[in-house]
């Protein structure tokens, strides 16, 4: 039996997102970024109502929901705006890491704040000469007794300026590639930690930038699983939060497209709507098509992440589509909406800069479709 539809409790859930992002969310998504500043009284309205610690365990004050959930909220909270659903995407990410790996230690302190929004967590995997290719880190974590010595510098981080923390990946062992690599969860206030915020052109009040690690002294606690087995041990994770960055993508688009249509309904040219005439309303057709189809791909990918099944591909399939087609339709919505669309009376030109973003962040389209041809067509036939 196949059963497309959501939970009573799920849609109820979606309501709730959706008044929230229409009337605490969308009033002061431009203000965000215009002012440059992380909304982080805002970050706890959302663990207030249970966003932020959605894959987080209830003995850990998280809601401890399936991942088709999580989906939904990164959807809603995404309509109203979009880089606050970094909220739900991190933390789905860093709340199951912690979680499947995390010493109990690390668990009692870190998650009940991460579940409330009190904290902020990044993850920090990239580097200068380390993007997609995450197994030739070069930043060293070296054991001394009780501790590690960590070195380093991490780029192109989320919320680098304004997290609490951050999961950092960095060479434990001599080994070439992904073996040798470990995670241990990094205070952002020990000595020896630096922060440097970049001007990007979109998702401005995330605060994205490098991190220094200057031998930066690390309890051996904080450790993230096995020594030398960190890559393994959470790369199954970013199956999860590349899915919901499609989503992330997607909502913002819905709500553009929502918007877009009631303009064309009620603006008039050469004594007509403008949704009179083919050339409106078929690009609208095509993207509400194209848009309902990856929509329902993220859904399955989900449900398939839920069930415990393979979902690599699907993952990747979505990620590659999702902020293409959102980063399409806005542009659309931009040119139907005319010259004001193009100014920041609007939310358009924001929301086209910030879903841009995410055509890189988490492996761009080309890093996507190679792992779509290696799970289809064998390892042994990855395209380098």
């Amino acid at each position: 039996m196949i059963d497309f539809s959501f939970t009573g409790e799920q849609e109820a859930f979606r309501k709730v997102l959706r008044d929230f992002a229409r009337s605490e969310l969308i009033p002061s998504y431009t203000r965000w970024d215009r002012d440059a500043m992380f909304p982080r009284e805002l970050w706890r309205r959302l663990g207030g109502i249970g966003v932020t610690g959605l894959r987080i365990p209830m003995a850990y004050g998280g809601g401890e929901v399936d991942c088709v959930t999580a989906g939904i909220a990164a959807e809603e909270i995404s309509r109203g705006d979009f880089n606050l659903t970094y909220a739900v995407m991190l933390n789905s990410l860093i709340g199951e890491i912690l979680t499947k790996h995390a010493s109990a230690e690390l668990k009692q302190t870190w998650l009940p704040a991460l579940a409330s929004g009190e904290k902020v967590l990044g993850i920090a995997i990239t580097e200068p000469g380390a993007g997609s290719d995450a197994a030739t880190l070069r930043t060293r974590a070296e054991r001394r007794g009780d501790a590690y010595i960590l070195s380093g510098e991490k780029s192109g981080i989320s919320v680098a300026t304004v997290a609490d923390g951050f999961i950092v990946f960095a060479r434990t062992g001599l080994e070439d590639g992904a073996k040798g690599v470990s995670a241990f969860l990094v205070p952002g206030d020990l000595p020896g930690v630096e922060r440097k915020g970049y001007q990007d052109m979109g998702n401005v009040p995330i605060g994205r930038g490098s991190i220094y690690l200057d031998h930066v002294e690390v309890p051996a606690a904080y450790l993230i699983g096995e020594e030398n087995k960190g890559f393994y041990q959470v790369m199954n994770g970013f199956d999860l939060s590349r899915i919901l960055i499609a989503l992330q993508c997607l909502g913002t688009a819905w709500q553009s497209l929502e918007e877009t249509m009631e303009h064309v309904k009620t603006r008039y040219a050469f004594g007509q709507p403008l949704a009179k005439f083919e050339g409106v309303s078929f690009p609208i057709a095509t993207h509400y098509t194209q848009m309902e189809l990856v929509r329902w791909q993220c859904y399955r990918a989900l449900w398939l992440r839920d069930q415990g099944k393979t979902h690599t591909k699907e993952a990747a399939m979505c990620k590659w589509l999702g902020p293409k087609v959102a980063a399409d339709v806005i542009h659309e919505c931009i040119l139907l909406n005319g010259h004001y669309a193009y100014t920041k009376e609007m939310p358009l030109e924001q929301r086209l800069r910030d879903v841009i973003g995410l055509e890189i962040g988490d492996g761009t389209a080309q890093v996507q479709k190679i792992v779509i041809a290696r799970e289809l067509l064998g390892k042994e036939f990855k395209p380098y």
